[in-house]
């Protein structure tokens, strides 16, 4: 079996997952989310986080890694492969943020408030939670992955649903660059760095003023004004952040 088919398999599952558990953790867990409305996560408009998707093929090929010459006992060799599975997601999670940072002057999320971060971009509690989902996926998921994949290449229609996900991906990015266009053209305007889920709550809270439907996954849509006068009228707001 090929290593792309695998790959893309992984990417199109982690992406979907990953979205699920930040849809859940943001309704149920996170501090910023006071009124646990219902949130869409992430940068892209539908129900997928690339950079689960990412992990969960990097944690794929980090479980092939034998670190058996550090040391003979198992339970230290898991517990060394699972900190090196969560600092290499830390570093992409890291470089993701920085080039969203540096490049759009957009900040998808923060963790200043944590101990420990850097540049508010990562932070030794997220790094921990990475750790926990890298032992859950080495010890639950992996031994079946390709046991689903031999199931896949035998559904044919499960191929149709994955390549209509990369299409729809495709439409999605250029749809959401747009977007950031925009926004990053509205930050070097203002000089500031906006906060990407910030944004989303102080435009979903514009549009509840203006008693029009909230969006759960447009969630920068507004019939009665434009995205740039919408950005105009919280510029305030989004510069005291």
């Amino acid at each position: 079996m090929s290593l792309f088919l695998v790959l893309t398999f992984l990417f199109f599952a982690g992406s979907l997952i990953g979205w699920g558990l930040e849809v859940f953790w943001r309704r149920f867990f996170s501090k910023e989310n006071r009124e646990h409305k219902w949130i869409n996560p992430g940068f892209l408009t539908g129900p997928y986080l690339p950079i689960y998707g990412l992990s969960l093929t990097v944690l794929f090929l980090l479980s092939f890694i034998d670190v058996s010459f550090i040391c003979e006992k198992d339970w230290v060799q898991k517990i060394i492969l699972f900190a090196v599975m969560a600092i290499c997601i830390t570093v992409m999670e890291f470089v993701a943020g920085l080039i969203f940072i540096k490049g759009m002057h957009i900040k998808l999320w923060d963790y200043s408030k944590e101990w420990g971060n850097i540049k508010g971009i990562v932070c030794p509690l997220y790094s921990f939670f990475w750790m926990i989902l890298s032992g859950l996926y080495y010890f639950l998921i992996h031994p079946q992955i390709l046991e689903w994949l031999y199931w896949f290449t035998d559904h044919l229609a499960f191929s149709l649903v994955i390549g209509y996900f990369y299409g729809v991906f495709t439409i999605d990015l250029c749809y959401t660059f747009n977007i950031s266009a925009k926004i990053r053209a509205f930050a070097d305007e203002h000089q500031i760095e906006v906060r990407y889920e910030n944004l989303k709550a102080l435009i979903q809270k514009k549009n509840e003023e203006l008693a029009e439907k909230r969006h759960f996954v447009f969630a920068f849509k507004s019939h009665r004004k434009n995205f740039h006068d919408l950005l105009q009228e919280i510029s305030e707001k989004l510069e005291r952040k």
